[in-house]
């Protein structure tokens, strides 16, 4: 028995041999994940992936896309959300940070300058410093040198979702179910100033998944620990970027949520969406 299936102009032939009549669901059933498949193989092809760095890259960012900042600002935000918080406040001028933590008591204000808590924050920008705190209901104004500079001048993309490591999956999903025609991929750097392994590799790593390519994460983890991540391992700087941060920012999967950017009386704010 010769099968011929057209599908926007393309033909897929397929033969198989006499098969009683009783096997027959069988083997459409199997037919149809077949095209299922075909189908979003197809998608993909022609969605279009680019990788980019820093603000020039946000700036130019289009379609789709993904803020990426590893370490720390937007693994932060997912513990933040994870501990109880409802809505953060990514701000990029530290100004309007302490001007809205003026005008709101009850915000608390989470960030850093140069790593570090600015002054009169109630917290830095430290997942482990967070995770056994509660944070139930609470409002979180969050401003960093890095991830939320990013969001503040993506102003060109269609949607912005935040990206790191803990909720890699959950952004694969996300994007996979959109379907968009083009996803960019912003990695934000050290303040903004130069590329980083960690933003570098979540880019790639999603592009990947996304492209059904193998990962090597372990050998990805293994690079962060003596390059860019070797910042956390430094004695002198345990009391604003310990050494569990690092191994938090890097709980891969952790998270089945994604973090989407929306606007609030002029003000973007992350929105928490399961998937």
């Amino acid at each position: 028995m010769k099968i011929v299936l057209s599908f926007e102009n393309e033909v897929v032939e397929t033969s198989m041999p006499f098969i009683h009549p009783n096997s027959l669901n069988k083997i459409f059933l199997a037919q149809e994940i077949f095209f299922e498949f075909f189908i979003y193989f197809r998608q993909i092809l022609k969605m279009d992936i680019q990788i980019s760095q820093l603000l020039e890259g946000a700036k130019n960012a289009r379609g789709l896309t993904v803020i990426i900042d590893v370490f720390r600002a937007f693994s932060t935000a997912c513990y933040t959300f994870e501990i109880g918080a409802t809505k953060i406040f990514p701000i990029g001028d530290i100004s309007l940070a302490y001007k809205l933590k003026e005008q709101n008591p009850q915000y608390i204000l989470i960030g850093e300058r140069n790593e570090q808590k600015p002054p009169g924050f109630d917290f830095g920008n430290s997942p482990s410093q967070l995770i056994r705190r509660d944070l139930s209901d609470k409002t979180i104004v969050h401003t960093t040198s890095s991830g939320t500079q990013g969001i503040t001048n993506a102003t060109k993309a269609d949607e912005i979702i935040t990206g790191s490591f803990v909720n890699a999956g959950a952004i694969v999903r996300y994007i996979q179910l959109k379907q968009p025609e083009t996803v960019s991929l912003v990695c934000m750097g050290y303040a903004c100033e130069y590329p980083t392994d960690e933003d570098t590799f979540c880019a790639e790593y999603i592009k990947n998944e996304l492209e059904a390519k193998p990962n090597d994460f372990g050998k990805m983890v293994k690079i962060m620990r003596s390059g860019s991540g070797a910042r956390f391992f430094d004695k002198e700087k345990q009391e604003w970027s310990p050494q569990k941060d690092f191994d938090l920012c890097l709980d891969l999967n952790r998270f089945d949520f994604v973090l989407k950017v929306e606007r609030e009386d002029d003000l973007n704010y992350l929105r928490r969406i399961d998937i």
